[in-house]
């Protein structure tokens, strides 16, 4: 089952049995078997209209219910609450799913959390901070795979579209430690963020501050910089303490 629900990805929403049979090597009839089975509990659709399959409803549970027990969302969230507090800013905590960074976490002003529980919010890898913190610290093979699945989408006339441009982005957040968003994502939002390390010291997460532009200024990124990245550091070590 495994090897046919690999075949759907983000760019890879509908496919046709014969897509899956391409894709997965295995008899036709075997697909079939499959489908009908993933069908059956709700982990694939089919489009009557199209004649071809997506993913089901049953598989965004499924997600949801994993995200919300995450040990990161558990022991993170006091530091999520206490950098809003310490900044006055929104803040994400985001973690790499495959593609782009899901956020588990959200701090913001009147007391409004939007978790995992509710929804599943989704940034780009290439133009946020979140994103860049974690891709800055990825292998090349990583970096290329997204870069060809998910794209270099503009999304302002800030964002940067050429992988080389990007890469030098890279060397820069890997130099100085943390993210930079300067309106690349959405005009009039700044943010800055910084990678969240696991008991190996991968990066698989990170977590940002973002508000309008006119309050954060490059000035002001660079100087709550540093409390970004020491929550990071903070919820890393509590991870590693109760891994």
């Amino acid at each position: 089952m495994a090897t046919v629900l690999d075949c759907f990805s983000r760019s890879r929403g509908h496919l046709s049995i014969t897509d899956m049979v391409e894709m997965t090597g295995l008899p036709r009839t075997t697909v079939h078997r499959i489908v009908a089975s993933l069908r059956e509990i709700g982990m694939i659709d089919q489009d009557h209209r199209r004649g071809d399959y997506r993913l089901g409803l049953r598989m965004f549970y499924y997600g949801s219910a994993v995200l919300a027990n995450l040990d990161l969302n558990r022991h993170a969230r006091p530091h999520v609450m206490e950098l809003h507090q310490i900044t006055g800013e929104i803040v994400h905590l985001h973690m790499f799913d495959g593609s782009q960074m899901v956020c588990i976490e959200r701090e913001e002003m009147g007391e409004t959390r939007l978790t995992t529980l509710t929804t599943i919010e989704a940034a780009p890898i290439h133009c946020t901070s979140v994103g860049k913190a974690f891709l800055a610290f990825q292998n090349d093979a990583l970096i290329a795979r997204i870069v060809k699945e998910e794209g270099l989408e503009s999304r302002t006339p800030n964002t940067l579209t050429d992988i080389t441009a990007l890469r030098e982005e890279m060397q820069r957040i890997r130099d100085r430690g943390y993210a930079r968003d300067d309106e690349e994502n959405e005009l009039g939002i700044r943010c800055v963020g910084a990678p969240i390390h696991d008991s190996r010291g991968r990066v698989f997460a990170s977590i940002s501050v973002s508000g309008p532009a006119e309050r954060l200024p490059a000035f002001r990124q660079d100087g709550l910089a540093p409390t970004v990245m020491r929550t990071a550091d903070n919820i890393a070590r509590e991870l590693s303490w109760n891994g």
